[in-house]
């Protein structure tokens, strides 16, 4: 993988456009997730640039006096990085590098500097990989030269291959194998979620630094790695928890979502992200306490709905109560978002609340199932005590009689079970 910000911290110069639809407020908002994505990835933002323009310009991004300002304060300010707030051509990095003199990095670029620092395990590092490679391919004249030195070496060079055609093509090459890496990963997975289909299966979902690995150790009293850091989580972790005495679901942990997430990123994340499409519930776990919360609302409600599981049950989860004083914006939040429940994470407020609303959705669709199993069966009943709840239990001479009733989820497992206890 490829990091642009590397271990010392940089000094940088954040730049964004308010240009067409996109308001100066606004803009500047953006600007300011700018800056916590650079510090994320090593960098102190020393400038914050903001030009008001009726459209991008297509050659620096930037009208050029403003290009010429920002070289200026590089010069002045010792500052080896500008960072911009959308994506840029080749053309306009090879244009702005010609005159700041600067690395120039843009927003993409530092998203997937970010999820390569935060990359842990295989599939993680292969999924940034991969976003990276796609990344970088039409970027392949300035960014990515001589690859041979990491993926080959004699006999790698096509006949009347120039240099950039060799590393065109190996890239390519590469990309190919990681994507064949991750069909598998994706199979793995399948497999192990159809390991687990006795239980619900809930993601919890949310934009970056929400609150989500916090509030899966609270309700699972686990200790997945929480940092109060954009993106501390990119592999899914899964964990039991019990919401009452007769309903355990599995709650899975999953990638937090950020405006203007690179779409090669969602697309090599496919493996991990296919834990919320194949998930029963979602919990959509929400920052009450800031000041951006409609729109970081409306950025996971659509890359959800971009994923195909915009239908499914959702539940907001309004976090952090514990530093919001005006009320009246909870309850406005209530009645918008339905349905809603409200908690802090980190203090343990209104978790029992969370988990008898949560609960009382699982149990909405219930179903009351009568069957018999023999006696040489015996040892199922402790199993379908754990996945339903026993109305009635009789021991007659042809087995034991039960009267369960049983989630949909779970009607499906336990009609199979029992069918094939009958034709062993």
């Amino acid at each position: 993988m490829i990091e642009l910000v590397k271990d010392k911290r940089e000094r940088a110069i954040a730049v964004a456009v308010a240009a067409g639809l996109t308001r100066r407020k606004q803009a500047e908002e953006y600007l300011d997730e700018l800056a916590l994505l650079a510090d994320t990835a090593g960098a102190d933002i020393v400038h914050k640039i903001l030009q008001t323009k009726d459209r991008i310009d297509p050659t620096f991004y930037i009208g050029k006096g403003k290009v010429e300002q920002i070289a200026q304060l590089a010069e002045d300010d010792d500052i080896s990085l500008i960072i911009f707030d959308d994506d840029l051509s080749p053309a306009q990095v090879r244009n702005l590098e010609r005159i700041i003199n600067r690395k120039i990095v843009d927003r993409s670029g530092l998203i997937l500097d970010i999820f390569a620092s935060r990359a842990r395990t295989m599939e993680a590092k292969t999924q940034v990989e991969l976003a990276q490679l796609q990344y970088l391919l039409p970027r392949l004249t300035r960014m990515w030269t001589h690859l041979s030195k990491q993926y080959g070496g004699i006999g790698t060079r096509g006949p009347g291959e120039t240099q950039i055609e060799t590393d065109r093509r190996m890239i390519k090459e590469r990309i190919a194998t990681l994507k064949e890496r991750l069909e598998k990963i994706a199979t793995q997975r399948a497999t192990q979620r159809k390991g687990r289909k006795e239980y619900y299966n809930i993601s919890i979902v949310g934009y970056t630094n929400a609150g989500k690995s916090t509030l899966l150790n609270t309700l699972s009293q686990s200790e997945v790695f929480v940092e109060n850091r954009l993106f501390a989580t990119l592999d899914p972790t899964t964990r039991l928890v019990e919401l009452d005495s007769t309903t355990k679901v599995l709650m899975t942990d999953t990638v937090g979502f950020i405006r203007k997430l690179p779409h090669h990123l969602v697309a090599s994340f496919k493996s991990t992200l296919e834990e919320i499409t194949e998930a029963d519930i979602l919990l959509h776990v929400i920052d009450v306490s800031h000041p951006h919360m409609d729109e970081q609302i409306d950025v996971v409600k659509n890359t959800i709905a971009d994923l195909g599981a915009g239908n499914t049950p959702t539940l907001h989860v309004f976090n952090k109560i514990d530093v919001v004083d005006d009320r009246t914006i909870i309850r406005a939040l209530q009645q918008r978002y339905t349905p809603s429940v409200v908690i802090s994470a980190s203090r343990g407020i209104n978790i029992l609340g969370l988990k008898e609303t949560l609960s009382k959705i699982i149990h909405q669709s219930f179903t009351q199932l009568s069957f018999v199993i023999p006696h040489t069966q015996y040892k199922l009943i402790s199993k379908i005590h754990e996945i339903s709840e026993v109305m009635e239990q009789i021991h007659e001479e042809d087995g034991i009689h039960i009267t369960v009733k049983v989630s949909n989820k779970n009607k499906n497992f336990v009609e199979a079970t029992v069918r094939g206890m009958n034709n062993a």
